[in-house]
């Protein structure tokens, strides 16, 4: 049994704090949900059509991934984006993928090539305005596949879950001009790089890449001086 909402579905079968908290984290990541905006309990429990038990346990995760704030007997608002967290989160994903990319290039350079060769073919066919999402699930995907041919998935997990305001950057940093055929042209060099069979080559191209939306802070934060926290 599920019911749809606001384009959501929800699985009665399923635990549907889980999923509230899925969507309102989608909506967070997507900016779609912008710093400073209340989350009211009892519209969220209209929205769902669900008790306040789960709707209080979904905002109490959100908390914890830091991306709302609470003020008890006041309100629940969708957090500001923390730019040391987002650091934190690049060194991360740096020092894994770096390292992934280095060692693919010697072991199994033509087949990861190849599988990225295809999902970059399909990312190019949705660079556009209207198709941020689905541009941006591609990125995910090309870079969740460095992680598992390196046979790594669990720390993909681990980055995805550290990566919220990272994220939350990125999302409003796609929309600037030529950003997203700056994320084209680095995925093609990442790939070149890897064919090549030089792992050097394949990291610069890699850690040039990562770098992107911090090396920009300072334009972001000018243009969402109130979406931001240093």
């Amino acid at each position: 049994m599920s019911g749809r909402v606001n384009g959501s579905v929800l699985d009665r079968t399923r635990q549907v704090a889980h999923q509230i908290h899925e969507i309102l984290r989608d909506r967070i990541l997507s900016v779609d949900l912008v710093p400073g905006t209340i989350l009211s309990r009892a519209s969220l429990q209209l929205e769902f059509g669900v008790s306040q038990t789960p709707v209080r346990d979904a905002l109490m995760r959100l908390e914890e991934e830091g991306i709302v704030e609470v003020f008890p007997q006041y309100a629940t608002v969708v957090a500001k984006i923390d730019i040391g967290h987002a650091r934190q989160a690049q060194f991360l994903r740096l020092s894994i993928e770096l390292e992934a990319v280095r060692r693919l290039t010697q072991e199994a350079p033509q087949q990861l090539a190849n599988e990225l060769e295809e999902i970059l073919a399909r990312q190019r066919h949705v660079a556009s305005p209207q198709t941020y999402d689905s541009f941006d699930r591609l990125d995910k995907d090309f870079h969740r596949k460095i992680y598992e041919y390196a046979n790594i998935l669990n720390l993909w997990s681990t980055v995805r879950r550290q990566s919220v305001h990272l994220d939350r950057l990125r999302r409003l940093n796609l929309p600037m001009p030529g950003k997203m055929q700056n994320v084209l042209n680095d995925h093609q060099d990442i790939i070149d790089a890897i064919k090549s069979g030089h792992a050097e080559a394949a990291a610069i191209a890699l850690r040039k890449h990562l770098s992107g939306t911090l090396s920009i802070i300072d334009l972001i934060s000018e243009q969402f001086p109130n979406y931001v926290r240093k």
